[in-house]
């Protein structure tokens, strides 16, 4: 008996991949949209050195030749982003244009400026060929709308924001458990992310707050984030836990009080959209999709990049006034539930597939 669902390929990263697109993705594995259409992945990248990526690479465009020859897909959902993912993606979209398959780019990239306003003549031409491609782009964020369409017509972006996995059972220990003075940043450790100004942050709130402790998860330029903490004479107010997933994730985002994301460049963090399924507010900044997310001294704060003062001042504030840590919580929690659920998220990327 022939299935009528549509036949769908989704070219993705490894499940085990650290970052957001990983996070997206795995939350489509056995999720309604997987009864409703013929979902079938091809893995284009994995974490490691140059050879594993080299050679998963291979095997990922070998895979994509091999589901549009057999399988026949009626499109292609492609996750991709700036940088390296570009390139990576690139044959993907010109063997499904080859096959004349529709394409989706679910873009996931944040730093725009280095990617296409300040590249190359060239570099501009070869992004609007790609990119002009493929049917429809996805953006996370209507700011991200506006940036695509220097590049393609408004016509093709639709907008699909990221969501969060809502935890019913851990807002009601939120509501009753007391401070504990520790907070949460986790994502790549390096300048994008802000974390070259947390170290001076950290200064400022273990003068007020001497016991308040900071944990850093995930990996990138952690010894020379260390350096910067013994400089400021705090290292002992830090941890560093490595890239945290599964079971130590969860304790840490039940255990922490604030979450904290200074980055200077962000599409819609899936980070900060975890810790609001968590029921906790939020110092970030008011750069991407953040500020739609954070509501400013509703479920958290948003300042400009670098504002070590600001985010001080913010942190220090709800550390010292625990009826604000908690209406602040559970308003983030509320808005997460209300706004960014993984239905809607699912129910939005229907909308476009029955569209192609």
């Amino acid at each position: 008996m022939t299935s009528n669902k549509k036949k769908i390929c989704m070219v993705v990263p490894n499940s085990m991949v650290k970052g957001g697109i990983a996070a997206v993705v795995n939350g489509y594995h056995g999720s309604l949209i997987e009864k409703e259409f013929n979902l079938m992945y091809v893995e284009s990248y994995k974490d490691g050195g140059k050879l594993t990526k080299f050679f998963k690479g291979i095997c990922g465009y070998l895979h994509f030749i091999k589901v549009l020859l057999l399988n026949k897909p009626d499109f292609i959902h492609i996750h991709s982003s700036f940088g390296a993912s570009f390139y990576r993606k690139m044959p993907f979209i010109y063997m499904a244009y080859w096959a004349r398959k529709p394409i989706i780019n679910h873009i996931h990239g944040a730093e725009f400026e280095p990617f296409y306003l300040n590249a190359s003549d060239k570099k501009k031409e070869l992004i609007k060929k790609v990119y002009n491609k493929c049917s429809i782009l996805i953006a996370l964020s209507d700011e991200w709308k506006e940036r695509l369409k220097l590049i393609v017509s408004e016509e093709v972006i639709s907008v699909v924001e990221n969501y969060s996995v809502i935890y019913d059972e851990t807002i009601e220990a939120k509501i009753n458990i007391e401070p504990n003075k520790q907070v949460l940043f986790l994502g790549e450790i390096g300048k994008r992310k802000g974390c070259y100004d947390i170290p001076a942050v950290i200064e400022k709130v273990v003068k007020q707050i001497p016991d308040v402790k900071f944990i850093l998860g995930g990996t990138g330029d952690v010894e020379l984030i260390n350096e910067l903490l013994q400089k400021y004479g705090v290292e002992k107010n830090v941890l560093f836990p490595g890239w945290v997933r599964g079971e130590d994730k969860d304790r840490l985002l039940k255990q922490s009080d604030i979450f904290f994301l200074p980055s200077y460049n962000e599409g819609m963090p899936m980070s900060i959209l975890d810790a609001m399924g968590y029921g906790m507010p939020i110092v970030s900044t008011n750069v991407g999709g953040i500020p739609k997310l954070v509501q400013f001294e509703k479920n958290g704060y948003t300042l400009e990049p670098g504002d070590t003062v600001g985010f001080a001042k913010a942190i220090i504030e709800l550390l010292i006034n625990p009826e604000k840590l908690q209406t602040y919580g559970l308003n983030s929690y509320e808005i997460v539930k209300s706004d960014y659920s993984l239905e809607r998220h699912l129910n939005l990327l229907k909308i476009i597939y029955n569209r192609l």
